[in-house]
């Protein structure tokens, strides 16, 4: 009976180290792949990919609701892991911030800047004519050659009736304008510095919907003009595309390098917070 006894001892003791040895490997290899993904471009990659479902902005709310991380936490380890599941986020969270907390406080801050401020959708319903639609796609850093060959840095708002002035557009953030004015590659464009930091870009405009300032500050929803087909050439320049918004979105990371990143996914989710205007 007691060798039985000492069996089962030493069967348990082997049981509960072999957990722990598991447990130990498996901290381990997440805490490599954490640091192999926090170096350098990769992790830019990622950031500026953004790519976050709706289904999954709207679990990592309720994450944040019973958890002491913050919904920022949780879309950096998300986007850093592509893991889906609380636990699994929080098992990399702890280990984030464990030894990589400067890095995840960067990237939490980040996180805040692209989705910490956002509130409508940049083109509203229509109440009257619901023919007014709109759509867009992931065209993010498709081909563009006009100046040049390079990366499409944003998202296009396609108008479903193509004619300029019809479409209003609004600010989806609070905040101050920055830039305002005709650009080559733009058009007649607006650009907008929320609260938390990211810089919302507005393209293409047909016209804006009062002499806007830069300093002026702007409210969530208000009016900055009508969608157009501004841009391509000197100032005036009109038809050089169908009547779109290009809708852009940058931050400046912890050494003030200025990042574009994929609004199509802000976008997405945003589709939930639509204005009515009558047009």
């Amino acid at each position: 009976m007691k060798y039985c006894k000492r069996i089962v001892i030493h069967l348990l003791i082997l049981t509960a180290m072999l957990c722990f040895i598991t447990t130990l490997l498996e901290n381990m290899q997440q805490t490599a792949k954490i640091t192999n993904l926090l170096k350098g471009e990769d992790t830019k990659e990622l950031l500026r990919r953004q790519q976050v479902s709706e289904e999954m902005y709207e679990k990592i709310i309720t994450y944040e609701e019973e958890s002491d991380f913050s919904r920022y936490d949780y879309l950096s380890a998300h986007i850093l892991t592509e893991k889906t599941e609380k636990k699994e986020l929080d098992a990399y969270l702890e280990l984030l911030y464990q030894y990589h907390s400067q890095n995840i406080r960067s990237m939490q801050k980040l996180e805040a800047a692209v989705w910490g401020d956002l509130e409508y959708f940049p083109i509203p319903l229509p109440q009257l004519n619901h023919g007014m639609g709109t759509s867009f796609e992931n065209s993010w850093m498709f081909e563009r050659n006009f100046g040049g060959n390079r990366g499409h840095e944003g998202t296009d708002i396609m108008a479903s009736v193509n004619e300029r002035g019809r479409y209003p557009v609004l600010s989806m953030t609070d905040g101050v304008v920055e830039k305002v004015g005709w650009l080559k590659l733009g058009g007649y464009r607006i650009g907008i510095r929320s609260p938390n930091g990211a810089y919302f870009y507005y393209a293409h405009l047909n016209d804006y919907a009062r002499e806007f300032r830069e300093g002026d500050e702007i409210k969530a929803g208000e009016w900055l003009g009508f969608m157009g087909d501004s841009g391509y050439g000197p100032e005036g320049t009109t038809g050089q595309f169908a009547v779109h918004l290009h809708v852009g979105i940058y931050v400046d990371d912890e050494k003030d390098r200025e990042i574009s990143v994929n609004p199509y996914w802000v976008l997405k989710w945003l589709t939930q917070q639509r204005l009515y205007y009558q047009f």
